[in-house]
């Protein structure tokens, strides 16, 4: 036995790392194409300076790498046993009697060993990457650089003042029919500015100016009896500036923010989750106590309380109501009866609040629970699915008989299409509880690792599962 990779095996490992870089490559190209056409115009429209947007790519660049990783495997596993079997280098193994079965270890070694290594950047690196990236995003979106309008929104980005703009084309500083909510406050009154046509215009980092024409102003005043006394004005041409200096751009600390599932690894994740379920067994133990009579002797002093025989009545009629329940038809009087009756449904009613409190928290709970073991789940599946598209990628790409890009990219877009699909929806049905996170998060990866062993077994032993079926009708 060879402890040392022959000749033929380290030829398939080099061939490997041409198509596994430039299709890694290609694919972080094109997730950050979709991350650029998604983000960047509103970025640099926010004038932020272009060391935050590039620290905002690189940051986004972490979550890219796990996705691209399994994706350039197979593509790479597809071309590189595609072309081994296109040089009848397989139909000379065979012919020297080696199993191709040597020819893919060193491959799925290869992956695993790549598996590893996205285990450990999906649970140290990718958390901090996107904690920090979930940072600059809150910073951007609270600090608001630039003023952001849209038409026909509401924005109240700043303090005092409510925007709706009707119309803003695109090729031009214009907006067209303004209207101008003014919150009321020591200074000035409260306002309604509408005007038919302004612009904004920014002389320095600290100041806004917003120019109007052709508006009114309805403005309202209290007298000092309370009556609110509302008056009308017209413009020609008005001005109002605002001080803009809170919304200029400041870099928190990431480390200051609350982190989500996404922010968190395994260890921190299990924290929460355990913590979560303990939360969960004390409120409803809580809930159980409080309205479960622990004792005989706590019934008994609750009854002998209730019907406390020198409790004088207030009448002699005052006799007892005929009741099918035992415990009313024990109490002596009228008034007991009803006594009882009232200390029972306030109990009832005390119970159906706490139940519903206890459902709603429970549920919650219930719901982040399946959400971080969504994600646990998730850290080891996508890594998993680098060993296991060399069991597709290389039963396939000898199949073919053709190494060229294109039937590759064929043949991995339709089995990553299913992989991701799958474990995106799985992702939601077991956020929403429908199904658990291990089958929404494993039921991909094991549908792909049975398909990927039983190619493996075809191409290089004798199995073949049609045999099962012709074994069964025997």
């Amino acid at each position: 036995m060879k402890i040392f990779p022959s000749k033929i095996q380290l030829d398939i490992l080099k061939r490997h790392v041409g198509p596994f870089i430039f299709c890694f490559v290609t694919v972080m190209f094109l997730l950050l194409m979709q991350f650029l056409i998604l983000y960047i115009g509103k970025l640099i429209s926010k004038g932020l300076p272009a060391l935050i947007i590039l620290k905002l790519i690189v940051t986004n660049l972490a979550y890219m790498v796990v996705l691209a990783g399994p994706m350039a495997v197979l593509v790479a596993s597809l071309m590189a046993f595609g072309k081994f079997t296109e040089l009848n280098e397989l139909t000379a193994l065979r012919a020297a009697g080696v199993n191709p079965i040597h020819v893919i270890n060193p491959v799925l070694i290869a992956g695993f060993l790549l598996s590893v290594f996205m285990f450990w950047f999906s649970n140290d690196v990718l958390p901090n990457a996107n904690q920090r990236a979930r940072s600059l995003f809150l910073d951007i979106r609270t600090k608001k650089p630039s003023f952001n309008l849209k038409a026909n929104e509401f924005y109240n980005g700043i303090n005092g003042y409510t925007f709706l703009v009707k119309r803003m084309p695109s090729d031009s500083d214009s907006l067209y029919d303004i209207t101008l909510f003014q919150e009321p406050s020591a200074h000035r009154n409260e306002a309604v500015i509408k005007a038919k046509r302004g612009y904004l215009k920014s002389n320095n980092p600290e100041t806004l100016t917003l120019y109007l024409y052709n508006g009114s102003i309805m403005r309202s005043f209290y007298r000092q009896e309370g009556d609110k006394i509302t008056e009308r004005s017209k413009f020609h041409r008005y001005r109002i500036s605002f001080d803009i200096s809170a919304m200029k751009f400041s870099q928190s600390k990431s480390n200051r923010d609350s982190r989500n599932d996404r922010t968190m690894n395994i260890q921190s994740m299990h924290a929460v989750v355990d913590s979560l379920q303990h939360q969960i067994k004390d409120e409803t133990n809580n809930v159980s106590k409080k309205h479960t009579f622990i004792t005989n002797n706590h019934g008994k002093k609750k009854k002998a309380h209730l019907f406390n025989q020198n409790t004088p009545s207030k009448r002699k009629t005052n006799h007892p109501y005929k009741s099918k329940y035992l415990l009313l038809q024990l109490a002596p009087t009228r008034s007991q009866q009803l006594e009882l009756y009232q200390t029972a449904i306030s109990g009832l009613r005390d119970y159906h609040s706490s139940y519903q409190n206890l459902k709603v928290n429970t549920d919650w709970r219930v719901n982040r629970i399946a959400q971080f073991w969504v994600e646990i789940y998730k850290k080891f599946s996508i890594p998993l699915a680098c060993m296991i598209f060399v069991l597709i990628g290389a039963p396939i790409g000898m199949y073919t008989k053709n190494g060229n890009i294109g039937i590759a990219a064929l043949i991995g877009t339709g089995f990553l299409t299913f992989y991701w699909l799958s474990l995106i929806q799985g992702e939601k049905l077991a956020d929403r509880g429908v199904i658990s996170p291990f089958t929404g998060m494993w039921l991909p990866d094991i549908i792909l690792a049975v398909i990927g062993i039983i190619m493996t077994l075809q191409m290089c032993t004798p199995f073949r599962i049609s045999k099962l079926w012709n074994n069964r009708d025997a």
